[in-house]
């Protein structure tokens, strides 16, 4: 891998090409990014880079109820976070994330990793957290048909039996139930990138990208290799 970085999601919308064609695009803010830290194969048994995106506050200043002046660390960088930032000459960050570029020995510390790395026609993956759908049932979450809809019947969107009562007489391990739904790491694989605008760290990808809007979005270069 030689080209990965670190985005927010801003939303969808559509671009037209030369010809007229219409593209729904998703855009997001990429970087810039930091390197924080070097790894090598010597000192820790891999090369990669670790990289810091997006300012966080060192400290948060609350009053109490006696009018005093406290600081609150926990909303801010605790002090081994603020000793990394600063072996590193950098401000503090909100994320941090490691690349196994296959040139990590070239990057340097507190260099900037900017949207200009991808250039329009490449192909990226793209990982973030989906959105939470809270608790829902076997129709919504599986794709599971229901039952009629009529008077008569008492059975409309139940998921239905689960198992034969006398043999095996239990419900299989994986069988698919009512419970949480998204809220996991959803990875969309080989979008392609159909604008760089590198003055305003702006990717413009063709397709979705999971996640909500704000989300932290993370684009490598695809390893998917169509045939």
């Amino acid at each position: 891998m030689k080209k990965a970085i670190l985005a927010t999601k801003v939303g969808m919308t559509q671009i037209f090409q030369e010809d007229g064609s219409l593209i729904p695009v998703t855009v997001l803010t990429a970087g810039p990014c930091v390197v924080t830290q070097i790894k090598t194969a010597e000192n820790d048994g891999y090369d990669a880079i670790q990289v810091g995106y997006e300012d966080k506050k060192e400290k948060v200043i609350t009053k109490d109820k006696g009018g005093k002046k406290e600081i609150a660390h926990r909303h801010g960088v605790n002090k081994p976070l603020k000793g990394h930032f600063d072996k590193a000459g950098v401000s503090t960050k909100r994320y941090l994330r490691e690349f196994k570029f296959e040139n990590a020995s070239e990057y340097q510390l507190a260099q900037e990793i900017k949207a200009d790395i991808f250039e329009q026609g490449d192909h990226v993956d793209a990982t973030a957290i989906s959105k939470g759908k809270g608790f829902q049932g076997a129709i919504k979450r599986l794709g599971q048909h229901r039952g009629p809809m009529k008077h008569g019947s008492k059975f409309h969107r139940h998921q239905g039996s689960n198992g034969a009562c006398s043999s095996p007489s239990r419900v299989f391990k994986g069988k698919g139930m009512p419970g949480h739904m998204g809220s996991v790491k959803v990875t969309v694989q080989n979008l392609e990138v159909v604008r760089v605008d590198a003055e305003k760290n702006l990717l413009l990808v063709k397709g979705s990208v999971p996640g909500p809007k704000k989300s932290l979005v993370t684009i490598k270069e695809t390893t998917r290799v169509d045939i």
